[in-house]
């Protein structure tokens, strides 16, 4: 088995700088003041859902774990932070050195979540923990948007697959992030190369209206297309007249065609007439694929249309109109010395507003009804009620500076399939809606 397998980077360069200079400039000040080593916890989690929606999912917790792995300070990066004046010689001394000893403990990928959730919880020396801030927010907030985004996508597809599509559609480096959290989400191809390669995701892609426009004719560019690729193919019939394309494409490929895609129009209309078209030229086993705009609200519009694959893009990778999930890192306990083993006292921000937390190192546990439908997401401080001990959500994933949860890219898709079935069955609706858990707080 390869890295890919694992759902591993091929070749992952320093993450260090994916930080905002606040981090280092607090690092700096509690090495002066002493209290840099004092042992500390932080926790990841959001304040609130996206308006609307019902449950989070947790992505991205994989690419995490190579970013903490791969948090290095090299010579160049200590140039530059020494030749920008941004920090001191003890600290970057200290920064020279810098590798993440503590534990990480967290919601497993694919896990659903809601309000309060402690879905990632840090522990180490403040030095050692607070630079992880940024890189660890950047990667959930927007691995877990584009996964909740394709989960709902995936609910309102039901069996029919959803192909990822949206590379053209964002950064490059998202793109590859974007189609992993797709299809933690549910999705099940993507169009990207190197998300395929990276993440052994499995690819798709044909051809577009250029090839089409390249040629004479469409029935050239249909006859240059199943000769290269097979009678199997997707054959693109929506550049000009989709009755005169349908009628062309069987008669080059034949009634064993594999698929026509249509990317404009009254989708659900002429998803209509395609199906009736290929049926009485003999195609009735060709698929119809639909792209053009989708997002989860077009995907069940259809649902009663022939359509056998959809294919999304810029809903997608944008999150369906949250391209973030709000997490913050907040220290939430800490000790009062250095010395191992001092306890750990709560801290908590408590200004006005909605922006005060709460205190304490916690634990997470979902209760489930008689049904053995969850009924509410449980978090508290202290011992874990008998009743919960079994229910408890959060797992081992970096243990003394060693990453102990590798896995899987279909382990994290597995879990969330799983996850979601055991919601009330109002957590699939698509209109908007509260929280289908509610969070106490123990």
């Amino acid at each position: 088995m390869n890295t890919a397998d694992l759902g591993l980077p091929v070749a992952v360069p320093s993450t260090a700088l994916f930080t905002d200079q606040y981090e280092l400039t607090m690092l700096q000040a509690a090495l002066r003041s002493g209290s840099a080593h004092r042992r500390s916890v932080f926790e990841v989690f959001t304040r609130r859902l996206p308006e609307g929606r019902r449950y989070g999912v947790v992505a991205g917790t994989g690419r995490v774990l190579d970013a903490v792995e791969n948090f290095r300070f090299d010579e160049t990066i200590l140039g530059f932070l020494r030749e920008r004046g941004i920090l001191d010689e003890q600290t970057l001394k200290w920064l020279a050195e810098y590798r993440f000893r503590g534990d990480i403990w967290g919601y497993p990928e694919g896990e659903v979540y809601f309000p309060g959730s402690p879905i990632m919880r840090v522990e180490g020396t403040f030095a050692e923990a607070v630079v992880l801030e940024t890189v660890i927010l950047s990667i959930l907030n927007h691995d877990s948007a584009v996964a909740a985004a394709a989960s709902r996508m995936a609910v309102a597809a039901g069996d029919r697959p959803l192909m990822e599509m949206g590379a053209r559609r964002t950064h490059e480096l998202s793109a590859v992030a974007a189609a992993r959290a797709a299809y933690v989400g549910g999705f099940h191809l993507t169009s990207d190369l190197a998300a395929g390669f990276r993440y052994n995701i499995p690819t798709v892609g044909t051809s577009a209206h250029a090839f089409t426009l390249l040629h004479d004719t469409e029935r050239d560019a249909f006859t240059a297309q199943v000769d290269t690729l097979g009678s199997g193919t997707t054959l693109l019939v929506d550049t000009f007249d989709v009755t005169a394309a349908v009628r062309a494409a069987v008669e080059v490929a034949g009634t064993g065609l594999g698929a026509v895609r249509i990317d404009s129009g009254d989708l659900l209309l002429i998803a209509h007439r395609v199906r009736q078209q290929l049926d009485e030229l003999g195609a009735t086993n060709t698929r119809i694929v639909v792209t053009s705009d989708l997002d989860e609200y077009a995907i069940a519009s259809l649902a009663a249309a022939p359509v056998d694959a959809y294919g999304v893009g810029t809903q997608l990778v944008t999150g369906s109109g949250h391209p973030t999930c709000s997490m913050v890192y907040k220290l939430v306990a800490r000790a009062d010395t250095e010395k191992p083993g001092a306890p750990l006292r709560p801290v908590a921000k408590k200004s006005m507003g909605a922006k005060s937390s709460v205190g304490g190192r916690k634990w997470a546990a979902r209760r489930l009804d008689e049904a053995g439908v969850a009924e509410a997401e449980v978090i508290g401080t202290g011992p874990v009620p008998a009743g919960l001990t079994d229910r408890q959500l959060q797992v081992p994933l970096v243990s003394g500076g060693k990453v102990v949860a590798r896995e899987p890219l279909d382990a994290a898709r597995d879990r969330h399939i799983a996850a979601r079935a055991g919601l009330p069955l109002s957590a699939t609706q698509l209109s908007r809606g509260e929280p289908v858990l509610a969070t106490e707080f123990h």
